[in-house]
């Protein structure tokens, strides 16, 4: 199968050096993508972090016709990749496992006399205001954008994190949020437990929990299986 994997974080620029990001650093997605790799098919992985795939990989040889290997950085940047490379990429799998931005910067602004709001933005904000306002809009969400309009048919797997949420709320969320973007297939986990466990469904119906060290696997072997489902179909 031909398979993109996305991984990492996104920034948002304030200035030409200061950036919003978050914590995530693409090792999930990394691990997903070797592991796709490893299982014989041909991936092309976009990544805000390449270098995790050196040390999750060791020596393990990439040969260029079956394995793409493309670096982002901004929100824009993976947008454009994504825009760019879905429609005409010929994927049977799209797993999105990028960390994006839920906002962008829509302006910097300082206070001045009588507490007015007056735009500061510049390559580099000045360091001597007192305060500074940053004005957050939120982005586009783009695994909602992979089937319409960017026309992708095959398997998609959605991602979604939560933060002090029980299982029964997480599974309803990520159920929602998993039609809502039309996926076939979630892998959802909290923040405190992200590093031991992630939810991955629905498979026959239901969610199943799993070690970090089997995600990956399991991920694929469910991708497969539904890639099998949908040829004996004819879909």
């Amino acid at each position: 199968m031909r398979i993109l994997v996305t991984a990492g974080n996104t920034q948002t620029p304030i200035d030409m050096v200061r950036c919003l990001t978050n914590i995530f650093t693409g090792r999930t997605g990394g691990r997903i993508a070797i592991e796709a790799f490893r299982r014989g098919h041909q991936v092309t992985h976009f990544t805000s972090h390449p270098e995790v795939i050196a040390e999750l990989a060791g020596p393990l040889p990439f040969p260029a016709e079956h394995w793409t290997l493309q670096p982002y950085r901004t929100f824009d940047d993976l947008q454009r990749l994504l825009a760019t490379t879905i429609p005409n990429g010929g994927f049977d799998v799209i797993i999105h496992a990028a960390a994006v931005s839920d906002y962008a910067l829509a302006g910097i602004f300082a206070t001045e006399k009588n507490d007015v709001l007056v735009d500061v933005s510049a390559g580099k904000v000045k360091s001597h205001h007192a305060e500074l306002w940053l004005r957050m809009v939120p982005t586009p969400k783009l695994i909602d954008s992979i089937r319409e309009p960017w026309g992708f048919m095959g398997t998609l797997v959605k991602f979604k994190l939560e933060v002090g949420m029980g299982d029964a709320d997480l599974l309803a969320v990520a159920e929602k949020s998993r039609t809502q973007s039309h996926a076939d297939l979630m892998v959802a986990n909290t923040l405190e437990g992200s590093h031991e466990w992630a939810f991955v469904g629905p498979i026959e119906g239901q969610y199943t929990r799993v070690s970090r060290e089997e995600l990956a696997s399991s991920v694929l072997a469910e991708v497969e299986r539904l890639q099998i489902a949908k040829s004996s179909s004819g879909a």
